[in-house]
């Protein structure tokens, strides 16, 4: 499902150069959970940016699900996002002005979907418990509240990928339980591949294999046994 070959990411101020990503290689099949950790500056989020098309590679090449995306022109790339990729940013990335429903339909508005788009998104906030407050706007909800309205937003158009930035970084430990849970429910009924960029060790030991960076390298990627027997 995504298929990392030789991923560098430079910059050069023309004062300075900047190796933020020094040749990274890594495949992860279709429905795994892949958590990557590593310290601060170590390229996670940078790595993350690159996967999900919104950042340009120096060099290498990413294939989502059979399809080479760093030469991908940005209208394509945004196509592609739309239907095959959903995001979940410890910032919420909620729109201000529109209602927990309808920051769940944007996406699937975005792609021209018609029809059973409405239904689907009450489904998904029932799904995340938040079908009473399907008409309240961002500034009305908590934060765990507007993080899981995020989730449902992120399913709304049954993505092939989620990608994670830190999602349960601004919750406290409760609303970040339930923040996960969800998650794994989600990524097990629709069989979604899951990668979560995280700093947290409890969270990371929920998936089936952790990668992680330092200093812009994969020095180390782990599996559960019980998933390389499989």
């Amino acid at each position: 499902m995504i298929d990392v070959r030789g991923l560098t990411k430079v910059i050069d101020t023309g004062t300075h150069r900047v190796d933020i990503l020094k040749g990274i290689d890594f495949s992860v099949p279709k429905g795994q959970f892949v958590a990557i950790m590593g310290s601060s500056g170590s390229g996670k989020s940078t790595l993350l940016g690159l996967v999900a098309g919104l950042d340009s590679a120096s060099s290498g090449e990413i294939w989502l699900d059979g399809e080479e995306i760093t030469k991908l022109p940005e209208d394509k790339l945004a196509v592609l996002r739309g239907r095959k990729i959903g995001f979940v940013f410890q910032s919420y990335q909620l729109i201000p002005t529109l209602t927990a429903e309808e920051n769940v339909l944007l996406p699937y508005e975005l792609v021209g979907g018609n029809g059973d788009g409405p239904a689907r998104a009450k489904q998904l906030l029932d799904e995340v418990g938040l079908s009473d407050r399907r008409d309240h706007y961002p500034v009305q909800l908590s934060g765990g509240e507007q993080q899981r309205v995020a989730l449902a937003r992120a399913f709304m158009v049954r993505p092939a990928i989620l990608l994670a930035d830190e999602p349960t970084g601004n919750l406290d430990s409760a609303n970040g339980r339930h923040v996960l849970d969800l998650l794994l429910s989600l990524n097990a009924q629709q069989g979604t591949t899951l990668v979560l960029v995280t700093h947290d060790q409890q969270l990371a030991s929920h998936a089936a294999r952790i990668i992680t960076l330092q200093d812009g390298r994969v020095i180390e990627d782990w599996m559960k046994r019980e998933d390389v027997m499989k």
